[in-house]
This record gives C-alpha cells, structure tokens and sequence, in this order.
C-alpha cells in the first residue's frame, strides 16, 4: 500500500522547510507498506542543536502554514533528534551524530524513497548512497 497523496505532498513541504534552512542529507520515505501508523518520514540532518532548532521552527511554520499542526513534538530541549509527529507524515530532525549512530534509512531501507528535489537548487540526499 502506497503512502497518500495527501501524506507525499505534506512530507515534501516539510523537506523543503527544512532545506530552506540549510538541512543535509533530507530523506523522504514511504512507510505505508511497513507501518499502519504514519505514511511517510521526513529524515533530515543538522550539524549543530541551533540548527536542529531552526529547522524544526521553519518546518513547524511551513506545516502551519499549510494547515497542520503536529500531534506531538519531542526532543526539542535537548536539540539532538527532535520528532514531529503529524500522524501521516512524522519529521525526524538529527544532529548529524545522531542520525549517523541511529542509521534510520538503514532500519527502514525496504521502504521506497519519496523523490525530493530542493527547490533551493540542491537535491535530498542520494538514494544511491550506502549509509553503513
């Protein structure tokens, strides 16, 4: 089962909120065929917990903006990995890190990746690239 229209364009727009404040490595993946709970997941990563910060913040803006507002939000104190569920689409924020030590990608490789192409000019991290 294919992650909703709905879902997909929500993922994007949060990709894109956190690539317009200088995020790396931004991943969307399709996890409808794995979880009954959320449709897709917005990886993205940060190099320092003010960054982490500033990027939530924009894609907490965009989402907004957008008409949505998540259900729930954890790790923003601590800046490290900060979660923002809005139950189809949860965003993932990581200080680079965290995000190498967790390997997400990696426990959720058999999921297909949501094309992202950063409208700022880069694109979302290479799905050919091995994370290992």
């Amino acid at each position: 089962m294919a992650a909703t229209e709905e879902a997909r364009t929500l993922a994007l727009v949060a990709a894109q909120a956190a690539a317009d404040k200088k995020a790396t490595d931004v991943v969307v993946l399709d996890v409808s065929g794995q979880l009954v709970i959320t449709d897709c997941f917005v990886i993205a990563s940060a190099s320092n917990e003010r960054l982490v910060g500033a990027i939530v913040d924009n894609v907490e803006e965009k989402m907004r903006a957008a008409g949505h507002k998540p259900v729930r939000r954890e790790g923003a104190r601590e800046g490290r990995w900060v979660l923002l569920d809005y139950v189809d689409v949860v965003v993932h924020i990581q200080h680079a890190d965290e995000r190498s030590f967790y390997e997400l990608e990696r426990l959720w490789k058999d999921c297909p990746r949501v094309d992202f192409v950063d409208a700022t000019g880069g694109r979302g991290a290479d799905p050919d690239e091995d994370r290992q």
